[in-house]
């Protein structure tokens, strides 16, 4: 059972809320908290332009995001399955829309800025590679003598370098708000150990690292949590990973899919998952909103640079359904990170992420050719560039490439 909302203070809401305006100055939209953060009050680019007199800054960056080519590029990216094993299983595409949907949810409850929440959500995995995890391991061994590879670091990297769209400026020079949450949606960063691209970036613009990130970008980091635990377990049953009576003993499913089978006897499994899997992400989301305002009582944070001075975050979850929390994460690693059939094609993820870099790195004139052309620098700069272009395939191209590259019988062209 998800735990009760606190009562807070009588009068809190009204005393801490605030009018939001729109874009235009005309009637206030709904109420804003005054921890909240204010697109009227950003930070700004790091390159000044014009802004939209029809969008807040926060809309603009959203949607610089989803016009992005790495954003597109995310349909054929792995979020478990790589993508030829079936049409019906998450990518990191669908996965960011999911996170997107619950980032924004929580975040109209909770009085934040939506679009900033959104913005970070569909944002947070641009820099993963091809094929997950397996690819950032491989790409991650292969660059250890090169100042190593993080897919947040790279998603940094895409936000203000990679993307070549603009006349004026590399990236698409987000503000300063969408580009620290994406930084610091974990948490504070340790100076001694920041990946190679966070720290490059901060020579030029201080993302304040050793603080808190806003509450908008810590909503977005935990409706990640909810997304990928509730539909990992959707697509776990669903290609036969494991079986529902295996979820019986497992913390906060268990429950859920012994309730939906009393309620609904000899309901399919598909729907008796996904009924369960709905439960699940309600339970998660109340648990959420009832610690996260317990904790706003608590604080008072008057404003958002309040919040991002706090030794802890203010969104969170409940220390009863933390360790539930921890104890599904298990269950899921064990019997689905971890199967012999993800096993298996993650092996062969691994050896075409390897090979590729290697034979790039060996024979840089294999280079497509707007990439050829910047090869020929030191070896360090080599390896980040070979590391950009991996980084940046689908799991679609990668085996093209790799079976264009290696297979003597394979046209190159």
């Amino acid at each position: 059972m998800a735990s009760r909302q606190p009562a807070l203070p009588q009068g809190f809401w009204r005393a801490t809320l605030a009018p939001m305006s729109a874009a235009d100055g005309s009637a206030p939209l709904r109420a804003r908290a005054p921890y909240a953060s204010v697109p009227e009050q950003t930070r700004g680019r790091r390159h000044k332009e014009p802004e939209s007199a029809t969008r807040t800054v926060f809309q603009r960056d959203r949607d610089r995001i989803i016009h992005s080519a790495a954003f597109r590029r995310l349909q054929y990216k792995t979020q478990v399955f790589v993508y030829h094993e079936g049409d019906h299983y998450r990518t990191r595409l669908t996965h960011s829309l999911e996170v997107a949907q619950i980032a924004r949810s929580l975040s109209r409850t909770l009085a934040l800025d939506e679009d900033l929440a959104e913005a970070l959500a569909l944002a947070h995995d641009l820099g993963h590679t091809p094929f997950g995890h397996a690819g950032e391991d491989a790409l991650s061994e292969a660059m250890k003598p090169y100042g190593g590879f993080a897919h947040n670091g790279q998603t940094l990297r895409i936000l203000t370098t990679l993307e070549a769209r603009y006349a004026e400026f590399d990236g698409l020079n987000l503000t300063w708000e969408t580009l620290e949450g994406i930084v610091k949606h974990n948490g504070p960063l340790d100076s001694a150990r920041l990946p190679w691209a966070v720290a490059e970036y901060a020579r030029v613009q201080d993302l304040e690292l050793h603080t808190y990130a806003g509450p908008e970008a810590q909503v977005a980091s935990l409706a990640d949590d909810i997304a990928y635990h509730a539909h990992d377990l959707d697509d776990g049953v669903r290609a036969g990973l494991f079986v529902l009576a295996d979820l019986a003993e497992v913390p906060l499913i268990g429950p859920l899919v012994q309730d939906v089978a009393r309620r609904y006897p000899g309901i399919e499994p598909a729907r008796t998952v996904h009924e369960a899997v709905r439960r699940l992400i309600d339970v998660m989301v109340t648990d959420l909103l009832a610690e996260t305002r317990r904790r706003l009582g608590a604080e008072r944070p008057g404003s958002v640079s309040a919040v991002r001075a706090l030794g802890g975050p203010i969104v969170a979850f409940s220390e009863s359904l933390t360790p539930q929390h921890l104890a599904l994460k298990h269950f899921l690693y064990e019997h689905m990170y971890r199967h012999d059939k993800v096993n298996r094609m993650t092996s062969k993820a691994r050896r075409v992420v390897r090979d590729l870099f290697e034979l790039l790195m060996a024979e840089p004139d294999c280079l497509p050719e707007d990439w050829r052309t910047r090869a020929h620098g030191d070896e360090t700069s080599r390896a980040r560039l070979v590391a950009d272009y991996i980084a940046g395939m689908t799991d679609r191209y990668a085996i093209e490439e790799h079976r264009r590259l290696f297979d003597l019988y394979q046209r190159s062209l």
